[in-house]
């Protein structure tokens, strides 16, 4: 199965949105019941309970995160989302900019499948600190 770039255009659009809502079961709406993301090779968040978990863990870190959509490619049902967010650390109050991507397996209703998420930990700890 092959989707085409509007199609993929506009999921890219209505995911980004769904991070922007600040509400996580939207980010986990995009997924199959089943789906799972590990985010740089970590322990995976799986099913809808924990997608919704990941995803409310990043806006307890990052409360004004706001996430950019850089772009999207696929190839058959294999996905490759770009992204960059923006925000403050809860914690420290340091400013954040940080890129990466999500690489999905779709299914024909362009519903994540699995997922792996990206982004250099080294360089947004170093944000983090100020450093």
């Amino acid at each position: 199965m092959s989707f085409a770039q509007a199609s993929l255009d506009d999921l890219a659009a209505r995911y980004t949105d769904a991070w922007n809502s600040k509400v996580p079961e939207n980010v986990a709406a995009f997924h199959a019941p089943t789906s799972q993301i590990s985010i740089n090779g970590g322990e995976p968040s799986v099913g809808h309970a924990g997608l919704t978990a990941m995803a409310a863990g990043f806006h307890a870190d990052v409360p004004d995160l706001v996430l950019q959509n850089d772009g999207i490619r696929g190839a058959g049902n294999h996905v490759v989302f770009l992204w960059t967010f923006t925000g403050h650390d809860s914690q420290t109050g340091n400013s954040l900019k940080i890129s990466g991507w999500e690489d999905w397996e779709l299914d024909g209703d362009m519903k994540v499948t699995s997922a792996l998420g990206w982004f250099d930990a080294q360089d947004y700890q170093n944000q983090v600190n100020g450093s």
